[in-house]
């Protein structure tokens, strides 16, 4: 009898203790097919994002405001793709090079480095097992020919993850060595000699445009000592400031939900650029854009509440001009137009947006351009 007494204050705790870091292992990275896409939006965060200092357990980070301005996509393919002997040899062959065999390849940028050498097309290879996922070398066409740039040795080469990842693990470090081949050196030389930190520092529930997430956040310091040598001249080498890397990694997701990258500057940490995963979007050119309407357009309340109205501050005196809701997956929630606008203030009705809740972009358009808001609708 007492035991079924207790029991229903057990069921009533058990959410609460439910609530854990995830843990992200070999399945939440990169696979073969991946095509990922990925927005940067301005290193200006909105005064309404949260510190980068919150850390620690069950966290709240709100993002929704950040604004893309420019995109990528980061594509994983087989390594037999890869086109050029020496590059099937080191990254695609277990018998001659079992230490470099890779499991992706992706269209990369080489280490910054190596940025004045005369390479074209060039590659990442990366290897994810079960104990970790790293980085095992780079390919780039010198001259017409694949050549493969590879680490000093497997216990040198540049592990970006050790699983699982989860809040409480202890901070780990990897150091890695990076070196183009000597038959390379008429043509140029460089290394990177790298330290690199990770400490999952949080977790708890991200939002970002993309979407909401329980992520666990990872901070990656990276320490790098460049060397770089052209045409036979003597090397010349530079120690980086100090990057770091605040990632918010989660389940299934195969890529930083959101990476937020600072540099040191004078003792201060500075943020260098703010990159999220994303969908498709249409980016209007600077030059469509109307620069008066974007000065002034707002919209209040914001959050507003379904079944609610909302208000739109435009130019005083616009012509013609249409008013468009769209979701972040793009889809289309209504358009209305407006033959002018005389008092400045455009009134949208609750049943403009229906049932919606979320995140949708307002846009409104003149003959002068286009300008969009985010709002949101509880």
């Amino acid at each position: 009898m007492r035991y079924s007494l207790l029991l229903p204050f057990a069921l009533l705790a058990s959410p609460a203790l439910a609530q854990t870091s995830p843990s992200i292992t070999a399945a939440d990275m990169p696979v073969v097919g991946d095509s990922l896409r990925l927005s940067q939006a301005s290193p200006a965060l909105p005064a309404s994002a949260p510190p980068l200092s919150r850390n620690g357990a069950n966290q709240t980070w709100n993002y929704a405001g950040l604004v893309a301005t420019a995109q990528r996509v980061v594509r994983y393919n087989n390594v037999s793709t890869a086109a050029g002997t020496l590059l099937q040899l080191t990254f695609n062959n277990a018998f001659f090079s079992p230490d470099t065999r890779a499991t992706l390849v992706s269209p990369q940028g080489l280490p910054a480095a190596a940025g004045t050498l005369p390479v074209t097309d060039p590659l990442e290879f990366s290897a994810v097992s079960s104990a970790d996922y790293r980085l095992v070398g780079y390919g780039g066409t010198i001259s017409g020919t694949a050549v493969p740039v590879t680490y000093a040795s497997r216990a040198q080469q540049d592990v970006i993850y050790r699983f699982p990842i989860s809040y409480g693990n202890a901070a780990d470090v990897s150091n890695s060595l990076l070196t183009t081949p000597v038959a390379l050196a008429s043509n140029g030389y460089f290394s990177q000699k790298r330290q690199r930190t990770n400490q999952p520092d949080a977790w708890g529930t991200l939002t970002t445009p993309f979407g909401t997430f329980q992520a666990v956040r990872v901070v990656t310091t990276l320490a790098d000592h460049d060397s770089i040598a052209l045409g036979g001249a003597p090397g010349q080498g530079l120690t980086l400031p100090l990057v770091r890397e605040y990632k918010w990694l989660a389940k299934g997701v195969h890529v930083p939900v959101l990476t937020i990258t600072t540099t040191a500057v004078a003792g201060s940490e500075v943020i260098a650029s703010v990159e999220y995963r994303d969908v498709f979007r249409r980016f209007v050119g600077l030059a469509a854009r109307d620069a008066a309407t974007d000065a002034v357009l707002g919209a209040y309340p914001n959050p507003s509440a379904v079944g609610t109205g909302l208000r739109l501050v435009v130019p005083a005196g616009s012509g013609p001009l249409t008013v468009s809701g769209t979701d972040l997956l793009g889809r289309q929630l209504f358009t209305k137009a407006y033959p002018s606008s005389p008092g400045g203030v455009l009134v949208l009705d609750a049943g403009t947006f229906g049932s919606f809740r979320g995140v949708l972009l307002l846009t409104v358009t003149t003959a002068r351009g286009t300008a969009t808001r985010r709002v949101v609708r509880q």
